[in-house]
């Protein structure tokens, strides 16, 4: 039995199914975990719901922003645009089961127990265990079935920074922008949703997320991400792994074997 985590799949069926022969996954004995994003901008988002539903017990996986943003726009909360190319799936018969299959994931994921498997990352002051916690804030509303009132008013950058006594909605968008559109980070701990460049671009006052001292976090612990294809898999610590390495964008699909370590990906 091998565990893998693979990066942002985003609609790329073909990628997805090519990525799977190469590693030789069998569901009856190997488990795919994902880091989000599994659908938008691919050629067939509908495909990889599909074939990720069909894996069963096999597959778990975390939510990024653009599965969050499936969600409103299934509700009518936000419109797709032309470049998400999510028709087929928003039209298909069975919408309303790969909805409800999609909000039960979490947006972070414990794997034994030292590894944080997120969509953007581990927000520089928060622990892994108290990571854990806010993603099931976030998943406790999004099970209920008035969860389109929290899809309603995620949207917004604000608050920037994190405090203990945030409450309400307020609470809510900082956690998931954490979880799912962080990059960079300021001195003072505001999330920058300004900049998406690479490190060696970008403006002296912010820095990777993953650069922060975090001092909740113990070094035998890893957090495996995805989000930021701009990296191309490259953080330069071991403890923080990037997995999203720009497949949809004409570069990799990538996977970690979580039993040996090792990286394997397709291209394009």
């Amino acid at each position: 039995m091998t565990d893998y985590v693979v990066g942002d799949i985003q609609g790329c069926y073909a990628g997805l199914k090519q990525l799977l022969h190469t590693i030789d996954f069998n569901p009856s004995k190997d488990h795919l975990y994902a880091v989000g994003d599994l659908v938008a901008r691919g050629e067939d988002s509908l495909g990889v719901i599909q074939l990720c539903y069909g894996l069963g017990d096999s597959f778990t996986s975390v939510l990024g922003n653009h599965d969050l943003h499936l969600l409103a726009i299934h509700h009518g909360l936000k419109k797709a645009k032309p470049s998400d190319n999510l028709d087929a799936l928003l039209n298909h018969k069975h919408i309303n089961k790969y909805i409800d299959w999609l909000r039960a994931w979490p947006l972070a994921h414990c794997y034994n127990n030292n590894t944080l498997i997120t969509h953007a990352g581990l927000y520089p002051s928060w622990s892994i265990a108290q990571a854990n916690m806010m993603s099931d804030e976030i998943h406790a509303q999004l099970i209920h079935k008035k969860y389109p009132k929290l899809l309603a008013k995620m949207y917004g950058n604000q608050p920037y920074s994190w405090h203990s006594n945030l409450a309400g909605m307020e609470r809510n968008r900082f956690i998931i922008n954490a979880f799912t559109r962080m990059r960079y980070v300021s001195t003072h701990g505001a999330l920058d949703f300004a900049s998406k460049m690479h490190p060696n671009d970008a403006p002296n006052t912010v820095t990777p997320w993953f650069e922060h001292f975090n001092p909740q976090l113990r070094p035998h612990q890893q957090v495996i991400f995805g989000h930021w294809a701009s990296l191309l898999g490259v953080t330069h610590q071991a403890q923080f792994i990037a997995l999203d390495t720009g497949y949809v964008w004409g570069n990799k699909m990538s996977c970690l074997n979580l039993t040996d370590h090792t990286i394997i990906a397709v291209n394009a």
